[in-house]
């Protein structure tokens, strides 16, 4: 038994070198969402993701309903891809950059107004993140987020606990079948989807993180950010 235990503990503090040893995550942020604030959130986040998660990061500034994914080749050699971009209409090569990303089975995580991110490619919200994006209610109310029992125990949620949002609850009427429903808010008078995950489908893309939270109060929140940390370094295969 004591033989046992020795080997045990070897092979554990084999597998925690291992880990230490192994590359960055090496992540490509793209902002692009005035409204939101998401140059600021994202700088503060690729900091965290830096110092706290083992993760290189890019982090590219892009025009709120430009024309240029600015740094769209960096995806070439990306691990993930987060995307917080608002409408943006990018030529046919710069999506064409996305999509081979995409289809190459790299991870995605998509924040708030990534779900109407491409002006050019609106199918970006149903075909890779899953959601149905119809508007948003008319006014900020605090709705309370909590955990949906389907999703409870995937690992994006390791360490998140129910908290409050103020910002305008998106619509996402319908999730694709094979998405897994992560959290819910709901207001006093009405409740929405904000944040689920889809599993990879080889060929076609790989694993896939959205949540509509995301404006500026909400990266104030601890659980939060622990939940799109998380969503990131499991989007990467980690």
């Amino acid at each position: 038994m004591r033989m046992l235990a020795i080997l045990l503990a070897a092979l554990i503090g084999v597998g925690a070198m291992a880990a230490e040893q192994a590359p960055p995550l090496k992540v490509v942020m793209f902002s692009g969402s005035s409204e939101y604030n998401s140059n600021e959130s994202l700088a503060a986040f690729k900091k965290l993701l830096e110092e706290k998660y083992h993760c290189q990061c890019t982090l590219n500034v892009v025009e709120d309903k430009g024309t240029a994914l600015t740094g769209a080749d960096g995806l070439a050699t990306a691990d993930v891809g987060v995307f917080f971009t608002r409408r943006i209409a990018v030529s046919d090569e710069d999506l064409a950059k996305v999509k081979r990303f995409i289809a190459a089975g790299r991870g995605v995580a998509g924040i708030r107004t990534a779900s109407h991110g491409f002006q050019t490619w609106l199918g970006f919200d149903a075909e890779v993140l899953g959601g149905s994006y119809n508007n948003h209610y008319g006014k900020d109310e605090a709705a309370e987020v909590t955990i949906a029992e389907k999703g409870k125990d995937h690992p994006v949620l390791a360490g998140v606990k129910p908290f409050t949002t103020t910002s305008k609850l998106y619509k996402n009427p319908k999730l694709a079948a094979d998405s897994t429903l992560l959290l819910t808010a709901k207001t006093a008078t009405y409740g929405e989807p904000v944040a689920w995950a889809r599993d990879a489908k080889p060929g076609v893309r790989g694993r896939v993180f959205y949540t509509s939270l995301g404006a500026p109060q909400d990266f104030e929140k601890g659980k939060f950010v622990r939940m799109v940390a998380n969503a990131v370094v499991w989007a990467g295969g980690r």
